[in-house]
């Protein structure tokens, strides 16, 4: 589920459509959370589905450190991709803010870290030499992205969290341990989908 203080926005032909903040998001804040409206669908059932809804769910998923492809069911498959996400993934089914997302600032991901099954090429961006989004970026930019976390988590008890009841039992903990601690007990390598043990897609 979204952070409730977001919405659906078209942007151009080009872009089509973003997840906007209508107020400020805090850095610390979590704007995202695995909920049990999300459809989890296995390998098998997405390439057996005829091509229109296929090509829907491989638009609008991302997969798991299982492969499973994950469909959310509210304006969150629309998150676009940025170099510089404001929202960072993490081990434990939440994104969270990295910085202050102003009012009418759009939420954006790096989509580096939902193991794409293809490469593909991104708008440029300044301040940055990537260019292309890639499988295993996920192995390459898990320091950077774990560090980003945990600076933001050190705000987590700081700020409202309209998403915290979301949280799974099993994560709650070494959130509670990564804000009071300081220590990210899990790397957001943990979700990296290692496709050598995968049978090929059909």
């Amino acid at each position: 589920m979204m952070h409730p203080h977001t919405e659906l926005r078209y942007i151009d032909e080009k872009m089509g459509y973003g997840v906007f903040a209508t107020r400020l998001i805090p850095k610390g804040t979590l704007t995202w959370a695995l909920d049990d409206l999300d459809q989890i669908l296995e390998p098998e059932v997405v390439y057996a589905l005829d091509a229109d809804r296929k090509k829907q769910v491989l638009k609008y998923s991302y997969r798991n450190q299982l492969g499973q492809f994950i469909l959310c069911w509210d304006i969150g498959r629309y998150v676009n991709h940025s170099f510089h996400a404001n929202c960072i993934g993490t081990a434990y089914e939440v994104e969270i803010a990295v910085r202050d997302i102003r009012p009418d600032e759009q939420l954006t991901d790096d989509y580096g870290s939902l193991n794409v099954d293809v490469p593909f090429d991104c708008l440029p961006e300044p301040g940055t030499d990537r260019k292309r989004v890639m499988p295993d970026d996920l192995l390459l930019y898990a320091d950077i992205w774990d560090a980003q976390a945990l600076d933001a988590f050190g705000r987590y008890e700081q700020v409202e969290q309209p998403l915290a009841h979301l949280v799974r039992p099993e994560f709650a903990g070494k959130i509670a341990h990564a804000a009071r601690e300081g220590v990210l007990l899990d790397s957001i390598r943990a979700i990296h989908l290692d496709r050598r043990f995968m049978k090929a897609a059909t």
